[in-house]
């Protein structure tokens, strides 16, 4: 005969499996076959984007009876508002300055969402450059994990707001080790790490590429056989990643999202 206690351990267990397999992650639905991509990047960005992104979307398209159109721009522009693509930048932007007209010649997630389904953005490499938490704030630049999570939180609600639109957003790209310190590059690691791992969630319309575990090898520094002799990425790492990209571009449109590798690869 079985005890109270072993019945009830039974069905704690059988609950907390149901649980589990309630929240396992689903497929949504697909976006058109005529989404428009919008990929918002600065140098990084730029030798990524060139090692292979256009040609490889052109031939998916050929291949797959779609018209998946994806375009680039340097975001923030460096014209009229600074040359830096930070979370205290896209939230001083998209969140502070959300509107229907532009900021500093910068368009808002309500004027893109106009015309993309998909959004793409990062951070270069000096978004690595993490210094030791001082006083949390969402309006101050310095770059530390504290102010990094509050800028990082206002902009998952901001991104929310536009359930039509799907969002990529690139871990971000890692420095070398001559170029960086211990405690820096750990800071970067458990920054990025937060982001993939609580930051983003099932379910919703925000995505990540784990562009700094490609970067890196799941390390915290940006390995030497992949630069450019300093934090940039060579071609031929542009070009081993560029298809990674896109197809994480391609499983999120299709809805799988939440299902496939957020790096890119084949699981």
């Amino acid at each position: 005969m079985r005890t109270p206690f072993v019945a009830i351990a039974s069905i704690v267990l059988v609950l907390g499996a149901a649980v589990l397999v309630s929240a396992a992650p689903k497929d949504q639905a697909p976006l058109p076959a005529t989404t428009k991509i919008i990929f918002l990047h600065h140098s990084t960005g730029e030798v990524s984007w060139n090692g292979g992104v256009a040609d490889w979307f052109a031939a998916f398209n050929q291949s797959h009876g779609t018209r998946y159109l994806i375009e680039e721009r340097a975001f923030p522009s460096g014209d009229t508002y600074p040359w830096e693509n930070y979370p205290y930048d896209y939230w001083n932007i998209w969140v502070k300055h959300a509107g229907s007209s532009v900021y500093r010649g910068e368009p808002t997630l309500e004027m893109l969402s106009k015309t993309y389904q998909l959004v793409v953005f990062k951070h270069c490499f000096p978004v690595s450059g993490i210094e030791p938490d001082g006083t949390p704030a969402y309006s101050v630049p310095e770059k530390t994990i504290a102010n990094y999570k509050l800028q990082y939180t206002a902009l998952k609600t901001k991104l929310r707001s536009f359930p039509n639109v799907r969002f990529v957003v690139w871990t971000g790209a890692a420095l070398i080790e001559a170029e960086t310190t211990p405690e820096q590059a750990d800071r970067a690691k458990r920054f990025f790490d937060w982001v993939k791992n609580t930051w983003d969630e099932p379910g919703d319309n925000i995505y990540v590429w784990d562009f700094f575990a490609l970067e890196t090898n799941g390390g915290k520094y940006f390995l030497s056989a992949y630069c450019a002799g300093d934090s940039h990425p060579n071609e031929a790492f542009a070009a081993r990643v560029a298809p990674l990209f896109c197809q994480r571009l391609v499983d999120v449109i299709g809805g799988k999202g939440d299902t496939t590798s957020i790096t890119g690869t084949a699981r």
